[in-house]
């Protein structure tokens, strides 16, 4: 029934839908986080081989979400997702200080695709649950977030376990596109 009302009411009042890439290194909690939000709970997992894609619905606002695989031979594939993309999660292990410049790389690279000029980045600072973490204001540091001139970007400590922190960060996704939907 519930199922029924809610197709019902989006038949009336359509969600603007936008697309989203997460991208990480392997081991991040880039699936973790995807269907914590999905389904509201933690599955088991394995790493990612290609990618996953599911749709979520936020305060009336559907989001296409890529979850893209880490390894670093399935990274050279993340820009034929890119077109059409609003926004870029990039979740990083926050307890991973070894490959913290790998994922700089990365996300700089990224960030100068023509696909993604428009886009917004919020870069979930993961496993904030575990000892040792980095604090987002390490993170921040040490992806040189301020330098990123041309994105307006946001960096939300969480954790994909419990949850905590991750509808924040979609809130503030849902914010930053609101309007700037293509139908």
């Amino acid at each position: 029934m519930g199922a029924f009302i809610s197709r019902f009411w989006f038949m009336l009042f359509p969600a603007k839908e936008y697309k989203i890439v997460v991208v990480g290194l392997d081991n991040a909690g880039k699936t973790t986080t995807l269907y914590k939000l999905h389904l509201g709970e933690v599955v088991t997992t394995h790493p990612t081989v290609g990618s996953n894609v599911e749709e979520l619905v936020y305060k009336n606002i559907r989001f296409e979400v890529w979850d893209l695989g880490g390894q670093e031979r399935l990274r050279t594939s993340w820009a034929t997702y890119y077109r059409g993309t609003h926004a870029v999660i990039a979740v990083i292990d926050s307890t991973d200080r070894a490959r913290i410049t790998i994922m700089k790389d990365e996300l700089f690279r990224l960030l100068g695709h023509e696909d993604l000029q428009q886009a917004v980045v919020l870069v979930f600072a993961n496993k904030q649950d575990l000892k040792d973490a980095m604090t987002p204001v390490e993170i921040t540091d040490a992806l040189s977030l301020h330098s990123i001139k041309n994105h307006d970007w946001h960096i939300q400590a969480c954790s994909a376990l419990t949850g905590d922190g991750l509808y924040d960060g979609l809130g503030w996704i849902a914010q930053q596109v609101t309007g700037k939907a293509t139908s």
